[in-house]
């Protein structure tokens, strides 16, 4: 089953680390050979800049992401 990840690009999310985050996700999926799993897009995320930065998955959107957070998440497409 594909997984969807959706990263908001929204200036707010962006300007709060979802710039560093898209890079570490796209670089987490080629290192673990998971581009045919996972579909990986940026989108904004529908006003939700106040609890952002905001990262999808699978439709569930995760708020306030950080370092640790994502790691988190990253570690449970495997």
């Amino acid at each position: 089953m594909v997984k969807e990840i959706k990263i908001c690009m929204g200036s707010a999310c962006f300007a709060r680390g979802n710039n560093r985050y898209c890079e570490i996700i796209d670089k987490y999926i080629k290192d673990n050979g998971l581009e045919a799993n996972i579909d990986f897009y940026g989108e904004h995320c529908n006003e939700k800049c106040d609890s952002g930065p905001n990262i999808y998955i699978d439709n569930v959107c995760y708020s306030n992401i950080d370092d640790e957070k994502l790691n988190e998440l990253l570690n449970e497409l495997k």
